[in-house]
């Protein structure tokens, strides 16, 4: 696959909610960076993954029917080897939004360092 099919079927997994097509996009080596909840190995993705559902969907109650997150405002930048993605994404139906750095290689995608946005108190 090239660089910037990783990063789309990777993108089309998160918008759908769907855990096999974000891992299939994944390196062996991937790690996912939650600064609220620690970083998550390929391999202890799926249960974080469906821990994450399992919170938005009771923060939209049971009635909602549309993507699991939205992605916007994505840049890229290449060096031939690897591709860097920045996004903003949020989640509809939740307070949940903030930004994204998605580092890819000809293994597929081997790490997102996400942040929250929120308003100081």
């Amino acid at each position: 696959m090239k660089l910037t099919e990783y990063l789309g079927a990777y993108a089309e997994g998160w918008s759908n909610g769907d855990t096999d097509k974000i891992l299939g996009a994944t390196a062996d080596a991937f790690v996912f960076d939650d600064p609220n909840a620690r970083k998550v190995s390929k391999g202890d993705f799926e249960a974080f993954f469906a821990g994450m559902k399992e919170s938005v969907a009771s923060q939209r109650g049971p009635n909602y029917a549309g993507p699991f997150m939205e992605l916007s405002e994505v840049l890229t930048m290449s060096d031939g080897d690897q591709l860097a993605a920045s996004c903003w994404w949020e989640v509809p139906g939740t307070s949940l939004c903030g930004g994204g750095l998605i580092k890819v290689s000809s293994e597929g995608v081997l790490s997102e360092r996400i942040t929250y946005y929120t308003r100081l108190p």
